[in-house]
């Protein structure tokens, strides 16, 4: 595989990439109050791969939808790479999301009728990136988790394990602060799920940002840490062999 593409920093944030402080979200839902994150507070440093865990209705969800700024929290602050991202509105998360954080997510979310290439391409078109430009980074990123080979295949041409390194390679593309998975082994078999944890590993070891979100323990035991959400609360945080 071709060297991993690697995020951007911002040296002024002192090696603090995200710092949550005092985090509620509360939903009103046919009448009743719904905290899913009821005073969360973390700090999560550039270089870190982390995971986050919590059974069903735990809270870790609203939690990954507020880091990867897919909504916003009812208080509290949230500081992505020295940007006050809480009070943002929605074209302003927009661009933060585009810039700052690579999405991997459980169901690859490529589109069917577009090669590798064009899928990787995507959030550079969004950006306005010339065509030139653009094609040459998504072939790099592409090569970087080991599918230069694969650039005109389209989705129902690649095996699922395939499918879900071009998404890693989509998240790399635009060299964000964070890469975010959202259970990004589940639809994948045990021997898949494998290759692409070693992409993250390779990712993680070329200094990127890691945040995996999962309910599998031994996904988690990957991560060099692991935070565990209940009832919209840290229960624990702690550090592990990775």
């Amino acid at each position: 595989m071709a060297e991993v593409i690697t995020s951007k920093a911002d040296p002024g944030t002192n090696g603090v990439l995200i710092d949550v402080r005092d985090l509620h979200k509360v939903y009103h839902l046919e009448g009743e109050d719904v905290r899913a994150l009821d005073g969360v507070s973390l700090k999560i440093h550039r270089g870190e791969m982390v995971a986050i865990m919590g059974p069903s209705g735990s809270g870790k969800s609203t939690l990954m939808n507020v880091i990867g700024c897919l909504d916003v929290p009812t208080s509290g602050s949230y500081v992505l790479n020295g940007h006050e991202v809480s009070r943002m509105d929605d074209n302003e998360l927009a661009r933060i999301r585009n810039r700052e954080i690579g999405f991997v997510f459980q169901t690859f979310n490529l589109l069917p009728r577009a090669d590798a290439l064009h899928n990787v391409e995507l959030p550079l078109i969004y950006s306005g990136m010339p065509s030139g430009e653009r094609k040459k980074r998504a072939a790099e990123a592409l090569a970087s988790v080991g599918l230069s080979d694969r650039k005109a295949h389209w989705p129902n041409q690649l095996s699922g394990g395939q499918r879900q390194r071009v998404a890693i390679a989509r998240a790399l593309v635009n060299y964000p602060s964070i890469i975010l998975a959202d259970e990004p082994t589940g639809n994948l078999d045990s021997r898949s799920g494998e290759e692409i944890m070693t992409a993250f590993h390779r990712i993680h070891e070329q200094g990127n940002t890691v945040i995996l979100v999962t309910h599998e323990p031994d996904i988690a035991a990957h991560a060099r840490r692991v935070i565990r959400v209940r009832d919209g609360r840290i229960e624990s945080d702690e550090k592990t062999g990775g």
